[in-house]
């Protein structure tokens, strides 16, 4: 992505002070999926390096995530993994509990949705501390998958969430950062 692109994109992206807590810097990128231009050049770049047909699966982490894994999905020729909450998917279901900084929380997803070996791309929209995105990552490789890399609207590397992905030799890639 060029850095006109990226200045446009982060134009598009409102920071909303104290939410959802006093010192909190909430990146909103409800803005940025109601601009035509601005998704569509998203969706791109966040695809642009992967070959059509080379994922089986993107993983989409409730709840931004969804808003653009269907779509990537879509572009690279492959199916879709919802990743929820608890209690939100039927049937059995494999979780994973992880530590957050304020407690704790599980992911899910349904028991036979990664086939063995099955390359599965991870997208959501930020990436803080990688709490949940190590959980989720974790989660398909117990399932028997393999991730194939991390895709991030935002990263806040001050954080350390890509970095601690990129310590797992996960691939871990953000179109902007903070």
């Amino acid at each position: 992505m060029n850095i006109d692109d990226a200045r446009h994109l982060q134009a598009l992206i409102r920071t909303i002070p104290d939410f959802p807590s006093p010192g909190i810097q909430f990146r909103d990128v409800m803005p940025l999926l109601a601009d035509a231009h601005g998704f569509a050049r998203a969706l791109e770049a966040l695809a642009e390096d992967i070959a059509p047909h080379s994922i089986d699966l993107v993983a989409a982490i409730e709840a931004r995530g969804f808003l653009l894994g269907g779509a990537i999905a879509q572009r690279l020729g492959c199916g879709l993994l919802p990743v929820r909450k608890p209690g939100k998917l039927p049937g059995p279901n494999h979780g994973i509990d992880y530590a957050l900084e304020y407690g704790s929380d599980r992911l899910e997803m349904q028991v036979g949705a990664v086939k063995p070996g099955a390359r599965v791309l991870v997208i959501d929209d930020l990436i803080a501390t990688g709490g949940t995105a190590l959980a989720c990552g974790e989660l398909i490789a117990r399932a028997g998958g393999h991730v194939a890399g991390f895709r991030f609207l935002i990263d806040l590397p001050d954080l350390g969430g890509a970095a601690r992905l990129a310590a797992r030799g996960w691939d871990t890639r953000s179109l902007l950062r903070y």
